[in-house]
């Protein structure tokens, strides 16, 4: 068995909020026990609804804050105590808005050899050497590497900063919706060069997105979360094919299918999204679900072996 890239173990981040001047701090449960791993040349996807804590999630794993409880290892390395900067040079982020996340005033030579500058003894020409060869890896000609960000389009842009955060060959690349703000007839092109570089150097990808028609393109395996806890996680194959957990139902009912063979018939969970400010009891999506029995409003539901993959539900 390889060696794993990356393992989360009860992962939790609790902030405290002032909510008055006479008022005690509250707590906003953002992450509640989080456990998963992640092996070389796999991807593991993150789905779930607005709040439900996987940008947070995304935070821990590349060491931006530390997790309030429980551990992330790096291949074998605890996190916690462990040397920050060399650890994050495993761990590289691709974000949503690539104009965003490009520095307007840099080109993009400088932006792709700047990585290499802070944290390799590389020479010069060495670093020029392996910004061109990647940059041709993703798609860029040498002549856009003295050109700006703006001078780019949306899916352009985006293989930029793909080719920044596999510059120093990081191990694992936390992807947080990379392809939403791209041109559908772009997204594609965009999907194949991450699954590209990740045959060829074996990459670990943990990718979040809503999009579950791209998550059943790319991942290996799928943790569908919802208020800071995972509900269910398991295969692709079996989670898309069969899902468990009412929640899962429900989201997997609302992708569209082209053939009317492939549509599932439409699950409308009402309501909104508890704030995690203050949670309900029990199972957090029990005011919501469709099949709740009194047990859900009372006992929270552990993660356990069904069919396969692991469900936090008490009626499946």
């Amino acid at each position: 068995m390889s060696e794993l890239l990356l393992q989360a173990h009860d992962l939790t981040r609790h902030y405290a909020v002032r909510r008055g001047l006479f008022q005690p701090p509250a707590t906003v449960k953002a992450l509640n026990g989080v456990s998963f791993s992640l092996a070389p040349r796999k991807t593991l996807a993150v789905v779930g609804e607005s709040g439900c804590g996987k940008s947070t999630l995304a935070r821990q794993l590349t060491l931006i804050e530390p997790p309030t409880r429980g551990t992330l290892k790096i291949r074998g390395v605890d996190t916690a105590g462990a040397d920050v900067k060399a650890l994050r040079r495993e761990v590289q982020m691709v974000f949503q808005n690539p104009f965003a996340s490009l520095n307007p005033r840099k080109t993009i030579a400088t932006t792709l050899a700047e990585p290499l500058l802070i944290n390799t003894p590389l020479t010069a020409a060495e670093r020029q050497e392996r910004v061109e060869a990647l940059a041709a890896k993703v798609g860029l000609r040498p002549e856009h590497l003295r050109r700006y960000p703006h001078m780019f389009s949306g899916g352009q842009r985006q293989r930029i900063a793909i080719a920044r955060a596999m510059i120093l060959n990081p191990g694992i690349v936390v992807a947080d919706e990379p392809v939403s703000a791209l041109d559908v007839s772009i997204q594609a092109q965009i999907l194949n060069l991450f699954m590209d570089l990740q045959a060829e150097f074996g990459t670990g990808y943990v990718f979040i997105s809503h999009n579950l028609s791209v998550v059943e393109h790319v991942a290996d395996e799928v943790m569908v979360m919802y208020l800071g806890a995972a509900v269910e996680l398991g295969d692709k194959r079996r989670v898309f094919a069969a899902p468990l957990h009412p929640y899962t139902q429900a989201l997997m009912s609302a992708t569209p299918a082209l053939r009317a063979a492939d549509r599932r018939e439409r699950i409308v969970i009402h309501g909104e999204l508890p704030s995690p400010l203050n949670p309900p009891s029990g199972c957090a999506f029990h005011k919501r679900c469709p099949r709740a029995v009194a047990r859900c409003a009372s006992e929270v539901p552990a993660l356990r072996e069904v069919d396969g993959r692991q469900v936090a539900c008490h009626v499946v």
